[in-house]
């Protein structure tokens, strides 16, 4: 190998410049209103969180957090009703399980939408896990907030058929992450996405 075909090699194992490099702004709150139970914040703090915040670092993402207090109530028909979200932000809610307004019984370990202009990841620490098989079962923090820098929030009312491409492709990027350190296509994405973030709340 000549010098002049290293050198990319090296600059690609060196990881992203720091001129690439992406930063996203995440508030982190905890329901305070659901009962948790401390093993379940204890295994999130100890492992998911760190191994999330790795993976997303190792691809040139970089997690500017915040954390404040918060609250998820519910109405009678079961719609949540949050208190603590901040707007420009991505917001990462924790929470024992999903409302039934959006779980609907299926144990879901998270969720991401824009809810009354708030961008939110709700994680339910009671299904969440890290890393556990390639392209099938990925970190549920960053699967779910992939869902957001990818712009799937954007996508109202996805066709079935559109739903299980977006997992795919959620997945997809989360294994290039944890695995080969590769988060080209979800930093291009990112910055749009957080320039429509930004946008949102000015407007």
């Amino acid at each position: 190998m000549t010098r002049r075909e290293f050198l990319p090699v090296l600059a690609a194992a060196a990881g992203p410049s720091a001129n690439s490099r992406v930063t996203v702004p995440l508030h982190r709150v905890t329901d305070s209103y659901t009962p948790i139970p401390p093993g379940e914040l204890q295994h999130f703090w100890g492992s998911i969180w760190p191994e999330a915040f790795r993976v997303f670092r190792s691809g040139g993402i970089d997690l500017a957090t915040t954390d404040g207090p918060g609250a998820v109530g519910h109405t009678a028909a079961d719609r949540p009703v949050f208190s603590g979200l901040r707007r420009g932000v991505l917001n990462l809610v924790l929470t024992d399980h999903l409302p039934l307004y959006w779980d609907q019984g299926r144990a879901l370990p998270g969720v991401t939408t824009v809810f009354e202009g708030c961008h939110l990841s709700m994680i339910a620490l009671r299904y969440a896990h890290g890393n556990q098989v390639p392209f099938l079962s990925l970190n549920t923090c960053v699967h779910e907030m992939l869902h957001a820098l990818l712009q799937d929030v954007y996508v109202t009312r996805p066709k079935w058929y559109q739903s299980g491409s977006r997992e795919f492709r959620v997945d997809y990027h989360a294994t290039l992450l944890w695995l080969f350190h590769d988060g080209a296509a979800v930093r291009e994405s990112a910055r749009s996405y957080l320039k429509r973030l930004a946008g949102q709340a000015r407007a």
